[in-house]
């Protein structure tokens, strides 16, 4: 091992802890504001007093309970049902012989180049014709069908030997057993790959849910934030920083839990 690293992978390290410094920069200031009182947020000192009661004020100041809840809920009906479909799509597209499959999947990733936002008016005038809004089955309906988990596994499927399937067909499988015992633990790590990425876009999805909901009992997390910055009260920094760490903490716990499979996943398999 070298005892003194080359300038240039000494500059390259530097460069990447300081692009480190600046993505954490933003939730750096939200832990200090929401750690320090609220009437001493107009000046920096290293020696403020620290407390915890910015977060005690944030959790009662709205129905957090609630909104935990409902985002929870969300996420996960959302994540078990995309990998539900993709997984059925992607077997389907892979392994029978559908005359026009090709067109087919030109077709589903023809929604990856469509952004949701423009989809809006549509899915709003759709669920709403349905009765399904101001309801989690209402927020979560748009994003059941995922064109990019159809995509990840279906190109995973499609390494996977043929020679396997049917050996197992031989044996007297059926074609949900085959996809059960050998197509989906083969593809795990593309499962917990796309599932924290999911996880993490709908935890944070803002736009849509604030359309289509209206009431507390069905509203997220990211749509109840906005409850801080109501112009009649100001704008109280202390409760939005502590508000903030709150609603991101779980999703740090979850990518410090599951890191390395995610990193090994995209290692492992990535966009084949």
């Amino acid at each position: 091992m070298k005892a003194v690293s080359s300038p240039g992978g000494f500059a390259l390290n530097l460069l990447i802890w300081l692009a480190a410094l600046l993505w954490s920069l933003p939730m750096l200031v939200a832990l200090w504001i929401a750690i320090h009182p609220a009437a001493g947020q107009g000046h920096f000192s290293l020696l403020a007093p620290l407390t915890l009661e910015n977060f005690i004020n944030a959790w009662h100041a709205a129905p957090f309970a609630r909104y935990f809840l409902n985002t929870t809920l969300l996420v996960l009906m959302i994540v078990v049902i995309q990998l539900v479909l993709a997984t059925l799509a992607a077997y389907a597209l892979v392994r029978f012989r559908l005359k026009f499959s090709g067109f087919l999947f030109a077709l589903i990733l023809l929604q990856l180049m469509i952004s949701p936002d423009v989809l809006i008016l549509n899915n709003y005038r759709t669920i709403s014709a349905l009765g399904l809004r101001d309801t989690l089955t209402g927020i979560a309906l748009p994003y059941f069908a995922s064109a990019f988990a159809i995509f990840l596994l279906r190109q995973t499927f499609k390494s996977i030997p043929l020679v396997l399937e049917e050996a197992a067909t031989v044996e007297g499988a059926s074609r949900f057993y085959i996809l059960r015992h050998i197509y989906i633990p083969l593809a795990k790590p593309i499962y917990v790959a796309f599932a924290l990425v999911s996880i993490s876009f709908h935890w944070n999805d803002f736009l849509w849910p604030l359309v289509i909901t209206d009431s507390v009992q069905v509203r997220p997390l990211t749509v109840g934030l906005q409850l801080f910055s109501a112009p009649e009260q100001g704008v109280q920094w202390a409760l939005i920083g502590a508000a903030t760490l709150m609603t991101t903490l779980p999703l740090l716990l979850l990518f410090l839990l599951f890191q390395r499979q995610f990193i090994q996943s995209f290692m492992r398999a990535g966009i084949r």
